[in-house]
């Protein structure tokens, strides 16, 4: 674990308090997913919701796609293949 986990949660919550409500989150150099991922995609995507705003997923490869189906995240993000 390293502070890089924390980056995109950073990176997010300085945009939406910038005004920027729609957030496009690729995927494609993404393997695996574990579940402090998992968490920090849902933790990215609360703020970001409760500021009316909107986080998608996209270039999700199969093994990171059926993660998110057996864990229902996929019920919480829209998900793109590409």
């Amino acid at each position: 674990m390293s502070d890089s986990r924390t980056q995109l949660r950073d990176l997010i919550h300085v945009m939406s308090g910038n005004g920027h409500r729609k957030f496009l989150v690729n995927l494609a150099g993404v393997d695996f997913i574990d579940s402090d991922g998992m968490g920090e995609l849902v933790r990215c995507y609360s703020p970001v919701r409760q500021r009316g705003g909107e986080m998608k997923l996209v270039h999700v490869n199969k093994k990171v796609q059926h993660l998110l189906h057996i864990t229902r995240l996929n019920t919480l993000f829209e998900i793109y293949a590409d």
